[in-house]
């Protein structure tokens, strides 16, 4: 599975940015999807993640973006999004994309090595 991210870029504080990842190279099965950001000097953390559970599915957002970022997926389009809004500075940083083809609880969730594949990031930078 590879997996590729857009959609990053420079904006200024309180405008809105969506970052797209399409996967490619097997079904999109994967049970979670998660999106990850990472500044420098920081360790990779996680923003957001998409549960596959039954025939729906199951949101999680870190505390610093709940309310403001929003992550969805498409399985027609093999595509998860992450659309934030109301950005900050805190928010810049290399969004990262990844895949875990078990489910996890939300505990494990944040855990990077849960993840067996990633994208190779796209970078966003907010800034006045």
């Amino acid at each position: 599975v590879t997996l590729v991210e857009s959609g990053g870029g420079s904006v200024q504080p309180g405008v809105s940015l969506r970052l797209s990842c399409t996967a490619s190279g097997r079904t999109f099965g994967s049970a979670v999807m998660g999106w990850f950001r990472q500044s420098p000097g920081k360790e990779r953390t996680l923003v957001a993640a998409f549960r596959r559970i039954g025939g729906g599915g199951n949101t999680y957002y870190a505390d610093s973006v709940k309310g403001r970022f929003t992550i969805s997926r498409d399985n027609a389009r093999n595509t998860v999004y992450l659309q934030m809004n109301s950005l900050k500075s805190e928010d810049t940083a290399v969004y990262y994309c990844a895949a875990a083809s078990r489910n996890l609880i939300v505990s494990s969730l944040g855990v990077l090595n849960n993840y067996e594949y990633w994208g190779q990031g796209t970078q966003v930078t907010v800034s006045s």
